[in-house]
């Protein structure tokens, strides 16, 4: 309960996903859109990394060489894989009906920008999140030492100089 409650929003976009994204995708498409139907599931290549990390926060691994080298991967794929995602499909839409890519967006019906752009918004603002952790790791790695001798403390390996 105490889960349900402090992860509401995890709670709420999965719930949506099995009780309206699945049946519109089986249902409503007619057969129609798998290229974009694929495109959407590829977004999900960037999620075992994404769940890993949060394994890896909750043993206390976060200053291990493996979250780093995972963190790295969630931000690579999560970039490819959901940010550069719509542009791509708006570009191949362009190369299919002939239209130059910055006129795909005018015509196509407005629900389509406006499901893109709902989708889009939460991407944005979680690799945001993820831009700002792996900045604040690989920060906080570079600069140990000079904080240290900054503040006129010793490190271990000086103090065998």
């Amino acid at each position: 309960r105490a889960y349900l409650h402090k992860e509401s929003l995890m709670v709420i976009h999965h719930l949506f996903m099995v009780l309206v994204c699945f049946p519109v995708s089986v249902l409503w498409r007619q057969g129609k859109g798998d290229f974009f139907l694929g495109c959407m599931l590829m977004a999900e290549l960037s999620t075992p990394f994404v769940c890993l990390g949060k394994v890896l926060i909750l043993y206390k691994q976060q200053h291990t060489l493996l979250h780093k080298v995972n963190g790295m991967a969630m931000l690579v794929t999560f970039f490819f894989c959901r940010i550069l995602l719509f542009p791509y499909m708006y570009w191949v839409y362009g190369q299919y009906a002939g239209l130059p890519f910055y006129r795909v967006p005018f015509s196509i019906p407005a629900e389509y920008n406006l499901g893109s752009a709902i989708l889009m918004a939460p991407q944005i603002y979680w690799f945001g999140l993820i831009c700002r952790g792996a900045f604040r790791v690989f920060r906080a790695q570079g600069t140990t030492k000079e904080q240290v001798l900054r503040n006129g403390h010793r490190m271990d390996s000086q103090a065998q100089d």
